[in-house]
């Protein structure tokens, strides 16, 4: 059973496709969904890992895929996939009001897209529904990339510690 704040199977139809799978080499990986609904719950509610409800499995399963997908940048892809799908969709208002007094680009940030992000085909009501769908899976998925980047800056400021 699952709680009010996991991934409907709407959302879940649309990141599943995105997530790595395993190479065969390691034994069975635990449901992708159980662990991205575990560290969702986490980061939703902010508790420890070790408070983790007994319904998304071990917290060191979650714990631990969440440390090495933020690691190697699949958090950040899930995001960045979203939603160039929902640009390409045109789900997405970019339009933003920005005062260039109290906000600086890096010199890097003058780069722009490559290539078109893919088309998604389907009628009206169902471009409504994914549309929505899409949104809250951004919403969820912006919120772990920007704690994952808060703790890596965290991590950065605090002094080397030895165990």
């Amino acid at each position: 059973m699952g709680s009010r704040g996991d991934l409907t199977d709407a959302q879940w139809e649309r990141l599943e496709p995105l997530l790595p799978v395993s190479n065969g080499r390691c034994g069975r990986w635990r449901d992708h969904r159980q662990v991205v609904n575990g560290v969702l719950y986490r980061i939703r509610t902010g508790v420890q890992w070790r408070d983790l409800p007994e319904r998304y499995g071990p917290w060191k399963t979650a714990h631990e895929r969440h440390r090495r997908w933020s690691a190697d940048g699949t958090w950040e892809m899930l995001l960045q996939r979203i939603q160039a799908g929902a640009d390409a969709a045109g789900e997405i208002d970019w339009d933003v009001s920005v005062d260039s007094t109290s906000v600086r680009a890096h010199h890097h940030a003058a780069g722009a897209r490559q290539a078109p992000p893919p088309v998604v085909k389907g009628g009206f009501g169902q471009a409504v529904k994914v549309a929505r769908v899409r949104a809250e899976l951004i919403d969820r998925l912006a919120e772990v990339v920007r704690e994952v980047r808060r703790s890596a800056a965290r991590a950065a400021g605090s002094r080397p510690r030895s165990t």
